[in-house]
């Protein structure tokens, strides 16, 4: 784990830390000095990867949390209070999909996806800009989702997870405009295709390897693409930066 200090005093919470992005995002800003909050429904993932950042000198606490749902939700920000303070850094990352056509997903599925990657998200960032008022710490406030690039382009297959990210994209704008005058900073990254549990037997197949064939550099982009732009939107550093959705994909959409 790579020591710097970008994130030093602050408190950042990650969802949808269990593995994928959200672990990495939990070493890079434990790293970075954070005091890192680690948040998912598998906790026992959870445990061990606090474990291995706090034996390396960082501060990790593993919460169980399904942002889902709000009670959930807030009990794991009275967890992080509890343990580190105010949590003064969001990274909205929890996510699922469901594939299917849409003449075919079922309303099951289509609502599931909405839960997590929508409201989830909403939960997370409300409870983040409510706490952060009440400690009257708005300006020091940083909260990133984790939007797209399906969110712009059409993938058939993807309806409910790409609508799903739209929202996201959008979300991100609506609440850096009402939180501008008191409230935190907003911003998204809209990643592009990258190795995860999601789709990982989609690009193992025949279809997927043709897909990844059309993309400019014919491969699929690296965790590591995200990290400096993901300190500098959690740093003090980003404190005239809200509202914005920054586009991460190697090409992939030229």
């Amino acid at each position: 784990m790579e020591k710097h200090s970008k994130l030093a005093g602050r408190t950042v919470m990650i969802t949808g830390a269990s593995g994928g992005l959200g672990a990495h995002f939990a070493e890079l800003c434990a790293g970075a000095g954070a005091a890192v909050v680690l948040g998912a429904r598998r906790l026992d993932r959870l445990e061990n990867l606090a474990a291995a950042i706090r034996d390396r000198g960082g501060r990790a606490l593993a919460v169980p949390l399904d942002v889902a749902e709000e009670a959930s939700v807030t009990a794991a920000f009275d967890a992080a209070e509890a343990q580190f303070g105010p949590v003064d850094s969001v990274i909205a990352n929890a996510g699922i999909e469901r594939s299917g056509r849409a003449t075919e997903i079922s309303v099951e599925d289509f609502d599931a996806v909405y839960a997590v990657n929508v409201r989830g998200a909403f939960l997370v960032a409300r409870e983040a800009a409510r706490r952060l008022r009440a400690a009257g710490r708005t300006e020091d406030g940083r909260i990133v989702m984790i939007s797209s690039i399906t969110a712009e382009i059409c993938v058939p297959g993807l309806m409910p997870y790409s609508v799903s990210k739209a929202a996201v994209s959008h979300m991100t704008r609506m609440l850096a405009r009402e939180w501008a005058r008191r409230g935190p900073n907003v911003n998204a990254l809209a990643p592009g295709y990258m190795p995860s549990d999601l789709n990982a037997e989609w690009f193992a197949s025949e279809a997927g390897r043709q897909q990844l064939d059309l993309f400019p550099r014919r491969r699929l982009a690296d965790f590591t693409m995200l990290d400096e732009p993901l300190l500098f939107l959690l740093s003090n550093a980003s404190a005239q930066v809200t509202g914005s959705v920054i586009k991460l994909d190697d090409g992939q959409t030229l």
